[in-house]
């Protein structure tokens, strides 16, 4: 009984895993964009959630990428709670596709989608073949677990324990969030209690409590995403537990009167077992929105009491562009995707810090920074671009068209810096790897490059900012100094080689770090070039 039990179990994971998988493959890499594009409140982040976790089939998916995108500061806390609510009403989906009773076709749906996945090579098709495959195997799952659970009706002990469900509800609460706690899905825990009530090992009042427990557990996957991300992520997780035991909180108050309602649509609409349970989720799950949506404002409020700490988000989203001074103020709107950019500039300063910090100390949270800033850079490079070419359209003066032009010009030598600060973590990662250990001198070698590199960068975005020609004449200054100081740093470098003085493996790495360095210093003058008007 055990066996089959947890051989349906497993089966049913992966089923909804494979199948979620399929749906998300399918929808291309649109997801991020729809939640990052039309989240740009609560109740739109509700519509959005719900959309997310249908194609996905997993309210714990949705709420994973939700964290990742509050933790790259592409949502606020306010949105993502918004999408929380929505991925949980989204989930009830699971249930009420487990309440038709397709168990009979399963076996010919799953051979359909096996033939799709194997016999033909387009990605399209072998997608929809996956969902079909998950969509039979969840079926198959959920038949093998209730033909399992079948010997527990005349097991004593498990009708004592069933029968307590309704006499103390909150072990029915405890039960079900443990058992979601352990298996990571509600959609699974809430399909096994639709196998319970649905073979009478289970009265309505006992399942219901188990159900809100459910919901109260899918929130793990959240809290584990959000271990190790920014305190906004971990607050949006927060927000997700606080929101699920609230909602239980309600309906523990008023259980005897949500069983009747239960029982009541269950007769008009001449629903089986498995429904019922469906629609209590579902109506658990909508009527706990409605009823908190208009408090997103104060549990935003209450999780940053109760997850403090300094917000250290970077900000992806654009913060001076508006696309409306294109038509009326193309001068202006110019000059506000200069600011954007001078932004843009600022990241690839902090990620060169960052890539710094992390070869000196080789604190690996500078490498989540540092990814975090190269994903800002190549979002604002998507964004200023399109907002550039947009603006072209437009009647634009003589200097006007230049500014244009080199800010063009300035967004990709900038981009450029973000994938150099890429490649020297990377090296740094080589080192830790392979314990690269560089000597004293080597290491103070280093730090000049670093430096140098550092100043002439900021100079030359400060000289973007000014528009000052006198300082993008001090990055060619500088820029001399960085080719000469890679000359001699070479050097030394090949005479500790043949001295035995360091290792090859330690001069490789050696090497292509202040070669990265100083192709950082060239992109820091082709910025200044743009504004000295020189072809450099």
């Amino acid at each position: 009984m055990l066996f089959q039990f947890l051989g349906g179990l497993g089966l049913f994971l992966f089923a909804i895993k494979f199948m979620g998988d399929g749906l998300q493959k399918a929808a291309g890499d649109r997801l991020r964009e729809i939640l990052d594009r039309f989240t740009t409140n609560p109740l739109m982040g509700v519509l959005v959630g719900i959309l997310v976790t249908v194609l996905i089939q997993s309210s714990s998916g949705t709420t994973v990428i939700t964290v990742g995108l509050v933790s790259a500061g592409f949502m606020n806390l306010r949105q993502a709670i918004g999408v929380i609510m929505g991925a949980n009403i989204g989930t009830t989906i699971t249930a009420f596709i487990i309440g038709f009773d397709v168990g009979t076709y399963a076996y010919p749906i799953m051979a359909l989608g096996a033939v799709l996945l194997f016999f033909f090579k387009k990605n399209s098709i072998q997608n929809i073949g996956q969902i079909l495959f998950g969509f039979a195997g969840l079926f198959i799952g959920l038949e093998m677990m209730g033909d399992g659970m079948k010997p527990l009706r005349g097991a004593e002990a498990f009708i004592d324990l069933t029968v307590s469900f309704s006499e103390f509800p909150i072990l029915g609460v405890v039960a079900g969030t443990i058992f979601t706690l352990i298996v990571q899905s509600s959609s699974a825990t809430v399909g096994i209690l639709q196998e319970l009530y649905g073979g009478g090992l289970i009265p309505l009042g006992g399942a219901l409590p188990v159900l809100f427990g459910d919901n109260i557990g899918t929130t793990i996957t959240a809290i584990l995403a959000s271990l190790g991300a920014s305190v906004v992520a971990r607050r949006a997780a927060a927000a997700h537990v606080m929101f699920n035991v609230i909602g239980t909180v309600i309906f523990m108050l008023i259980l005897p009167l949500f069983v009747n309602y239960v029982e009541w649509i269950s007769g008009v609409l001449n629903l089986d077992e498995k429904m019922q349970i469906a629609f209590a989720h579902g109506t658990f799950n909508v009527l706990n929105t409605i009823i908190q949506l208009p408090f997103v404002a104060a549990i935003a409020y209450i999780v940053t009491k109760i997850v403090p700490g300094e917000d250290k988000t970077i900000e992806y989203s654009p913060k001076y562009i508006d696309r409306s001074l294109i038509e009326t103020s193309p001068s202006i709107a110019l000059g506000q995707a200069k600011e954007e950019v001078v932004r843009m500039g600022d990241f690839a300063i902090r990620g060169l810090q960052e890539s710094q910090e992390f070869l000196f100390t080789l604190d690996s949270k500078h490498i989540g920074i540092t990814e975090q800033i190269e994903e800002a850079i190549n979002n604002l490079d998507r964004v200023i671009t399109d907002y550039l070419v947009e603006l072209s359209k437009e009647s634009l003066s003589g200097n006007d068209s230049k500014l244009h032009h080199s800010l063009l010009q300035n967004i990709r030598d900038i981009e450029r810096v973000g994938d150099h600060v890429e490649n020297l973590v990377e090296l740094t990662q080589y080192s830790v790897t392979n314990r690269v250990k560089f000597s004293v001198e080597a290491e103070e070698e280093l730090k000049e490059m670093f430096n140098l590199v550092l100043d002439t960068v900021s100079v030359a975005i400060l000289a973007l900012d000014k528009q000052s020609k006198e300082l993008a004449r001090k990055v060619l200054e500088d820029e001399n100094r960085i080719d000469e100081l890679e000359r001699v740093l070479r050097k030394r470098h090949i005479y500790r080689l043949n001295n035995g003085e360091c290792s090859g493996s330690a001069g490789i790495v050696f090497a292509d770090i202040i070669s990265n360095l100083e192709r950082v210093g060239d992109h820091a003058v082709n910025i200044a070039g743009t504004i000295l008007e020189e072809n450099l």
